[in-house]
């Protein structure tokens, strides 16, 4: 493993440390409606991004053909965190995180498609085993009504468009800065979701509420996504994706004192199959 792929790794993990902390803050948010909280964190964070780039003196202007790249990617970003959201309100939050995070699974055929870079074999058996551990883990249940279904086919949208998002991410390793880049993705995808967020101007918002925002815009948002999105210019997507499947593990881990929600049985026996799946992976 060369020191790029070390770093690559270095920032999946990272990211994936701060991604665990959305949960958390979404509870602490509970005023706001989830694609309310989308709007504001994409705005905020894609704001706080471009602050730094800015103070850095990094290039923040983009050309004509840079745009052209730049705008599809904010809109599948903003259409990915809409199929989440909607199917976490159709079917159960464990269906809908298992088929979420099935995205390693069609980032293979993507990354051969639209990248020309075939999936590394070792990766194939470590995602099948992390998406089984994510099953195991959100308690996963075959009972399924036709509600349910339309759920589950927002959240195998939701994975389409995760997929997407990583591989076009991988795609601007030598063109935008990755600060400039991921500043334009987050407010475009920001902008795209505002008119679901209406509701934001008709009413007074409790302080905790914009705190937790303000707080998901820093850490899931400009760090983590940031970090995840460095990642990706390093490593094939599979992989920080794959490494991306422990926000899950995390987010548990984190609720148990934070939240009063400590882990069941499933969820640790799902934690340690996913576990094994990234480390067969990361071997």
């Amino acid at each position: 493993m060369n020191r790029e792929h070390r770093i690559g790794i270095l920032q999946a993990m990272l990211a994936t440390v701060f991604f665990s902390t959305g949960a958390i803050l979404v509870r602490w948010a509970a005023a706001l409606s989830p694609l309310e909280i989308t709007s504001l964190r994409l705005l905020v964070g894609g704001g706080l991004v471009g602050a730094v780039a800015w103070a850095g003196r990094q290039r923040l202007r983009l050309n004509a053909a840079e745009w052209r790249r730049v705008l599809p990617i904010g809109v599948i970003a903003a259409l990915h965190f809409i199929a989440f959201i909607t199917s976490l309100t159709l079917t159960t939050v464990a269906h809908s995180l298992t088929i979420t995070y099935t995205a390693p699974l069609f980032i293979a055929g993507l990354s051969r498609r639209l990248l020309g870079e075939p999936l590394p074999r070792r990766t194939v058996p470590g995602a099948t085993l992390a998406v089984l551990g994510i099953a195991v883990l959100a308690g996963f249940q075959p009972d399924l009504t036709p509600r349910m279904l339309i759920g589950d086919l927002w959240a195998a949208g939701s994975a389409v468009t995760f997929a997407l998002y990583s591989v076009y991410g991988r795609r601007e390793r030598g063109g935008i800065p990755v600060l400039a880049y991921a500043s334009w993705v987050y407010l475009l995808a920001g902008l795209v979701t505002a008119p679901f967020a209406v509701g934001l101007y008709h009413r007074p918002i409790p302080v905790q509420a914009i705190a937790a925002v303000v707080a998901m815009a820093i850490f899931p948002m400009a760090l983590g996504h940031t970090l995840y999105n460095a990642a990706v210019r390093r490593l094939h997507p599979s992989v920080p994706n794959l490494i991306a499947t422990q926000e899950v593990t995390l987010a548990i881990l984190l609720a148990w004192p934070l939240l009063g929600e400590p882990p069941t049985w499933n969820a640790v026996a799902g934690a340690a199959l996913t576990l094994a799946g990234v480390a067969l992976v990361l071997r």
